[in-house]
């Protein structure tokens, strides 16, 4: 894919927020002395860890240079790396291992949990969050639009450019880490986002969901599916009693600890 668009991002960056806050309140730590943000974007969520633990030693990893650049600027005191959660692994065991809205995008979620867990240091904690939306309408037609039209060839597989398969259920999450943890903590929540009209959904995905599908088209091809889909939009989520409309966005939490 090209690379990540911050701009874009940080647009709703209220809403994306707030499970990363979320996700920290459970977190049952409170002096970690090394914590690592994987997939840290702008620098959002960074800025949630840093804030509730000003003393540790708090590391951003991402893959994408802009968005790396973005999290440099906003946090200038921290220190942000280039680094592939699918692979990392840390100098020295961290008491934190932090990853909002980044391990949907990576395979066999069966080996990758378990080898960010055993990288944590005694009493440490994984806290996970991760988008649950694949059945959502939002994604639901964005794999039936592309399944049709000019852009079908290019897209490929909708299956494989939606990422099904890959995000298991809950309790799979549970019986993973339950062995291997001292305690785990595994909650699904959907949360309802404020949307101002389908255009604005259409804004919100195409910053994260919509882009295996339309990075690889060329201009014309773009325009025409993002003008199908926001008819699709359009008629999946209808105006509420103010006009506005409701994203429904469920999302899977998972906080585990390692044995002290």
């Amino acid at each position: 894919m090209a690379d990540w668009n911050p701009a874009l991002y940080t647009r709703f960056e209220d809403e994306r927020t707030r499970p990363a806050a979320d996700l920290l309140a459970r977190v049952p730590l409170d002096r970690p002395t090394l914590a690592f943000d994987l997939g840290c974007g702008p620098g959002n969520s960074t800025a949630l860890i840093a804030a509730r633990y000003p003393d540790a030693e708090i590391v951003g990893l991402d893959t994408s240079p802009t968005m790396l650049h973005s999290a440099r600027a906003r946090l200038p005191h921290l220190r942000f790396a280039f680094a592939d959660a699918a692979s990392w692994e840390p100098e020295r065991a961290p008491d934190l291992i932090y990853a909002n809205a980044v391990l949907q995008w990576l395979p066999d979620h069966h080996s990758l949990l378990p080898r960010l867990f055993g990288l944590l240091a005694l009493g440490g904690v994984l806290a996970v969050q991760m988008p649950d939306n694949l059945s959502e309408p939002s994604h639901r037609v964005m794999r039936e639009i592309a399944a049709y039209g000019p852009w079908a060839a290019t897209i490929g597989d909708p299956a494989v450019a939606g990422r099904l398969g890959r995000i298991l259920e809950p309790a799979a999450y549970y019986d993973l880490l339950a062995p291997l943890a001292e305690e785990v903590d595994v909650w699904r929540t959907a949360y309802h986002h404020r949307m101002a009209d389908a255009a604005a959904i259409v804004s919100w995905v195409s910053a994260t969901g919509l882009r295996p599908f339309i990075d690889p088209l060329d201009e014309a091809q773009r325009a025409g599916f993002l003008s199908a889909y926001e008819a699709a939009i359009d008629a999946a989520y209808p105006p509420r009693a103010d006009g506005s409309r409701l994203l429904a966005f469920p999302r899977v939490f998972i906080v585990a600890r390692r044995a002290r």
